[in-house]
């Protein structure tokens, strides 16, 4: 081993302590929230679920414009003029981000009807709470296309000119199912994996881009539409979350720059005891949180 390689070795532990702290003095001392008066927010799956109160908080907490996508126009017509009448400007466009062509066209429509997108909200997803063996083929590739590769293509659709501007926000409502899944929703589970490493990924490489950054949030099991049929054992220990709270949270994280998200904040000891614990332990604590799908009502939208 060389001078220089043992050097960056004696260095290494010195940087993680200067890191630790560093984060240490953020959460004690948070950066000042970004004003988003001049944002252009477009919200994937914007027409209900959490997606229409992500709408909504954005729209409160002063963001110039709004553009919801999804693939139901009624919800889309409704959630729109709702935020009209708060005063925020807001459009709706049909897109499927399943559809790698009709998101481009539909990205193209957007700047030339409404301009450049500056906050870009992943949020769209479906589920269709089966087992791989009970699961349609078709059924499983629309999962991977609308909760992964979706972000693939409205990512490549708008950063490029977020790059250009200097100024801009990916954001990623994925799930902590990505970090530990459960039976009877296989392709919701892996499709949010996915969605969290390619979040990762994109995160780390944004780092050197400035004025763009990254959010991923990963929220419990949250009172929607789309998780009806999603039981927990016992509720008053492990209750849902709320759709408004999510939002909540995740406008507030995106305006500090915060990359990642775990709501509630108890989920970051599900994520050391599985790095510590042996796989009986985990499915003991599994067995106790008791999250499971009952396959006749758990049901997935966008």
């Amino acid at each position: 081993m060389d001078w220089r390689s043992l050097g960056t070795l004696l260095l290494f532990p010195v940087q993680m302590v200067y890191y630790v702290l560093k984060a240490a003095v953020y959460l004690v001392l948070p950066a000042r929230p970004k004003d988003l008066s001049e944002q252009t927010v477009l919200i994937t799956g914007g027409g209900r679920g959490i997606g229409k109160h992500l709408a909504r908080e954005f729209a409160q907490q002063g963001a110039k414009k709004i553009i919801l996508w999804g693939r139901t126009e009624k919800c889309l017509k409704e959630t729109t003029e709702e935020i009209k009448q708060t005063g925020t400007e807001c459009h709706y466009f049909i897109c499927d981000v399943g559809n790698r062509e009709e998101v481009y066209q539909q990205a193209k429509a957007v700047r030339e009807k409404v301009g450049d997108v500056t906050i870009l909200v992943n949020n769209a997803a479906v589920v269709h709470g089966k087992s791989l063996m009970e699961s349609d083929d078709d059924a499983l590739l629309k999962s991977q296309h609308i909760n992964t590769l979706g972000q693939f293509w409205t990512t490549k659709a708008f950063l490029p000119r977020m790059l250009e501007l200097r100024n801009g926000h990916i954001v990623c409502l994925n799930s902590v199912l990505a970090l530990s899944a459960i039976p009877g929703a296989i392709d919701y589970c892996t499709s949010k994996a996915s969605s969290f490493a390619f979040m990762e990924s994109l995160t780390l490489g944004l780092l050197d881009c400035p004025g763009v950054h990254a959010t991923t949030v990963l929220p419990f099991h949250t009172s929607t539409e789309m998780f009806q049929g999603m039981r927990v054992r016992f509720p008053n220990l492990f209750p849902p979350l709320k759709p408004e709270t999510v939002a909540r949270k995740t406008v507030e994280a995106v305006r500090l720059n915060q990359a990642l998200l775990l709501l509630p904040w108890t989920m970051h000891a599900l994520v050391i005891l599985k790095s510590i614990l042996p796989q009986s332990a985990l499915e003991e604590i599994h067995k106790f949180t008791g999250s499971y799908t009952c396959m006749n009502t758990f049901k997935g939208r966008t």
